[in-house]
């Protein structure tokens, strides 16, 4: 049961940071009260990252790159072409951090995508769009698992 609560959250939090949704329909769509979704966007903070991620994802990315980068050059044009303990476990975040924001990335332009044509059926046929929202729901689940 716990852990389909935290699945249910974190489907909620992609969703929301993803997608402009009210909370009313999110909680619908994901299957949970109102005030639990409200009690998840205010614990989470999720109003604030969706802020900052708008903004900063891709500069955030461009920045881990570039260091990344750097520290990789560095190794490089010396003698000893192996990286210290430290920079191993400054790559080894580095590349975490990458990994984390490009999951999320994808996941989130995935749920762009899935919206975007969810809507584009609506205006054609409101039955499959409805039923499409429940396939690409179960889709995006399983990517979160």
């Amino acid at each position: 049961m716990a852990l389909r609560k935290a699945q249910e959250r974190e489907y909620a939090r992609v969703i929301f940071l993803s997608e402009n949704i009210s909370q009313r329909d999110l909680a619908e769509r994901v299957g949970v009260t109102e005030k639990t979704m409200g009690n998840w966007i205010e614990q989470g903070g999720w109003r604030k990252l969706k802020r900052s991620m708008l903004t900063t994802r891709q500069n955030q990315l461009n920045l881990l790159y570039d260091q990344l980068d750097w520290l990789n050059l560095e190794i490089s044009i010396r003698d000893i072409k192996v990286a210290s303990v430290k920079e191993a476990d400054v790559i080894i975040k580095l590349t975490s951090a990458i990994q984390k924001l490009e999951i999320e990335t994808s996941l989130g332009e995935t749920v762009e995508v899935a919206r975007s044509f969810i809507e584009f059926l609506r205006g054609l046929d409101l039955e499959l769009a409805k039923n499409i929202t429940g396939y690409f729901d179960t889709y995006i689940q399983t990517k979160m698992s």
